[in-house]
């Protein structure tokens, strides 16, 4: 079809469908709305459309079905099974009453959410996570979904467990426990919402907006939500919800679907049997769930600041206490009600081996899924309910970085939660066997493409063969335990200084009691263990004439070709990393030029520049497509000749422009957000230079001439430097 489009369809189409009576204009931001109104009516009041209005498609009737199942089988796709009840849409206009139903649906969905996922992070799980839920499909149906995805040879405990579930909620419904858990927890979230209201991000804003327009919808405040919200559960009782959850799953079913990468025995006659035979079954009532209370709040003697250092061109403080513990706090208005946390320690991968895996490499996986030591990680969940809070867990080059968000009200709470993480991870097995069981079937999914397999392979061969940028091998995870993770980032929590950043919504003073009370409170922290031999160099390969060959295990014209030339770091004052980033953008624009416009090779090609902040001399520009096999040599040909075109054809102001301009405009943007902060902070207690990277890197960028991303050019990208590498099919 794609191949034999004719231009005429989509000519028509376009003046069938794209036209001012189907069209609606959003605007959302900081102007003046009579002004506003005067552009859109000089842009768009003499459109007119002098072709018929195409008719609005037939949806047709939903057709009468029995219970069935269907089975899709497709090599490396993820094996799940899918229970879907379906009937006809209800076209109700939007009303109060029609979402109190939705409230109290939804209420119970996320009971039963709840207890789906405790089902899948207890010990030999029956899947690997599942989820329910209700929906419609443009307007031409409604239906109740319950879907879990499994390891192969997992169907019949994922299909009876997913089902028995959904039958327990309907006979038994919900706890008063659980009822008011969710409403707390839903409360909560639409009272911040409120607070948030007048930073809310514009584009967020606008496709609220649109998503009323396409589902005709009233787009509503968040006070409106919130109040709605409390009116539909003011006296809401377990009674109520059970009463209205059948509705949910009216209609008919269930259709059971079967994705799976690999035929199965018996096919949908086994997959019906299963069903029928759990449907069979008597579920019980849920088990009652002991009241808990969170242990987490004391650390040690309250920390007393033992200086604090301003960087008024920063908008940041950096205090300081006796533990070794720096904090650096930069209050914003970008976003009321936001507070974001990281917490970094130790030396990271550079404690790390280079020749083989790591099993601390999987700790980003399990360690906040393990829970704390006195809880679980849903024990945490349940004795928190109603408050902002969150865990992630990262090992990067040079630290471990836990990290959170909260709100003002929250912020004690959110640091308890992360020393805590930080002084007594639960780091228990289950989250673990079930990421070893998971694996082996995740990168056969992704070896199932050209692009997959080169993120899986080629990343350790562009770092020189260091394995802590690779993915394990099968017989490495199947060696792996819990305890070796268990042991490698204990030992690398324990020791060197504390670095936190709080950024947001909150004040200097706030932050440093929140951190007095916990982080401070700790024992004094040694000094960072130094890198383990080695693994503070890192290299880029050396010139191949002839591209390195690797393998997918997808179809056979898939193919995806490499070429990459060493570059710099970016220590030190990143001059030249930031030089040789925005030479990476006029190559892109000259890479779509030829690549995507002239030649067709590829849609999507890729040019891009990475440069370390932890090894020396390491950094890479890149280009890369996705191309037809038949078409390499035809890749790697343009690729010479862009690259030859820097010699021959000088960068023109116009490029340099297009160039420029979206890499400060992206700049300046992620500057009025936390996110950007709260990276770029990350090291201004330990280098007070961070001052100036931060504040000069527009105008650093602003000042680089034609001349200077021209000799960049040439400097780095040349062919007698240039790394080839090709993924191809395995079975061509």
């Amino acid at each position: 079809i794609i191949r034999t489009a004719p231009t005429q369809r989509f000519v028509d189409f376009y003046r069938s469908y794209y036209r001012p009576e189907r069209a609606t204009f959003i605007a959302v931001g900081d102007f003046d709305v009579d002004a506003m109104e005067a552009k859109v009516k000089a842009k768009f009041a003499d459109w007119t459309n002098s072709h018929p209005n195409g008719p609005n498609p037939d949806l047709g009737t939903l057709a009468p079905r029995e219970a069935e199942s269907r089975i899709v089988v497709e090599p490396g796709v993820q094996s799940s099974v899918d229970l879907y009840w379906t009937r006809p849409a209800d076209l109700r206009p939007d009303s109060v009453a029609l979402r109190r139903e939705d409230t109290i649906q939804s209420l119970g969905l996320a009971v039963l959410n709840r207890r789906l996922g405790e089902l899948s992070r207890q010990d030999n799980p029956p899947f690997i996570d599942a989820g329910g839920g209700t929906g419609s499909f443009f307007q031409s149906l409604d239906f109740a979904t319950i879907s879990a995805n499994f390891n192969p040879g997992g169907l019949a405990r994922a299909l009876e467990t997913i089902e028995q579930e959904q039958r327990r909620l309907i006979q038994y419904g919900v706890s008063e426990t659980e009822l008011q858990r969710e409403i707390a927890n839903i409360r909560v979230r639409m009272e911040n919402a409120v607070k948030a209201a007048s930073t809310q991000p514009t584009p967020a804003l606008a496709m609220n907006i649109l998503g009323g327009v396409n589902e005709n919808e009233v787009t509503t405040s968040p006070a409106d939500n919130l109040a709605r919200f409390n009116a539909a559960v003011e006296g809401l009782t377990p009674d109520m919800v059970k009463a209205e959850l059948p509705k949910a799953f009216q209609g008919q079913g269930p259709l059971a679907l079967v994705s799976t990468p690999q035929a199965i025995e018996g096919g949908e006659a086994e997959v019906t049997r299963i069903l029928e035979a759990s449907r069979a079954k008597p579920v019980e009532a849920p088990a009652v769930q002991a009241a808990l209370v969170w242990p987490y709040t004391e650390f040690g003697t309250l920390g007393t600041a033992s200086g604090q250092t301003a960087y008024a061109a920063l908008g940041a403080t950096v205090v300081n206490f006796p533990n070794g513990v720096r904090l650096t706090v930069k209050p914003t208005d970008f976003k009321d009600q936001e507070i974001l946390v990281s917490v970094s320690t130790g030396n990271g991968q550079l404690g790390l081996p280079t020749d083989s895996y790591s099993p601390v490499s999987m700790a980003g996986n399990v360690f906040t899924a393990g829970g704390l030591g006195k809880l679980t990680a849903d024990e945490v969940s349940r004795v928190l309910t109603g408050r902002i809070y969150s865990s992630g867990f990262s090992v990067t080059d040079e630290t471990y970085r836990l990290s959170g968000s909260t709100r003002p009200e929250d912020l004690n709470l959110q640091l308890q939660v992360l020393t805590a993480y930080l002084t007594d991870p639960g780091l228990r097995a289950a989250p673990f066997e079930q990421i070893k069981a998971i694996l082996p079937q995740v990168l056969e999914q992704q070896r199932a493409t050209a692009m997959g397999a080169f993120g899986i392979d080629g990343a350790p061969l562009m770092a020189g063969g260091d394995r802590r940028v690779s993915m394990p091998t099968p017989a490495e995870i199947n060696a792996m335990s819990i305890t070796d993770v268990r042991a490698g980032v204990m030992a690398g929590l324990a020791n060197g200084p504390i670095d936190i950043v709080v950024v947001g919504d909150t004040t200097v003073e706030d932050a440093t009691k929140a951190v007095a009370a916990t982080l401070a409170a700790l024992p004094v922290r040694s000094a960072t263990p130094a890198p383990l031999a080695g693994s503070d160099k890192r290299t880029f390969p050396a010139h191949n004439p002839t591209p390195i060959r690797i393998t997918h295990n997808g179809k056979a014209e898939q193919a995806f070709g490499v070429v990459a030339w060493p570059t710099t770091d970016a220590m030190g004052d990143r001059r030249e990393a930031r030089l040789v980033s925005l030479m990476s953008e006029v190559l892109s624009l000259r890479v779509l030029e030829e690549i995507r416009e002239k030649q067709a090779l590829s849609y999507s090609p890729i040019a891009s520049a990475t440069a370390s902040t932890t090894f020396d001399d390491y950094g890479y520009a890149l280009v890369a497509a996705e191309v037809d096999i038949s078409k390499l040599p035809d890749f790697y040909a343009a690729v010479d000749k862009i690259v030859a075109s820097f010699a021959d054809t000088p960068i023109t102001a116009d490029e340099l422009t297009r160039a420029r301009t979206p890499v400060i405009e992206r700049l300046r943007r992620s500057q009025a957000g936390n996110p950007y902060w709260l990276g770029a902070l990350s090291d201004l207690a330990k280098d007070p230079a961070t001052e100036q990277r931060i504040n000069g890197h527009i105008a650093m960028l602003e000042g680089f001439t034609l001349e200077d991303v021209q000799n960049a050019a040439r400097t780095y990208l040349r062919p007698d430097k240039a790394w080839k590498l090709e993924v191809v099919a395995a079975n061509p």
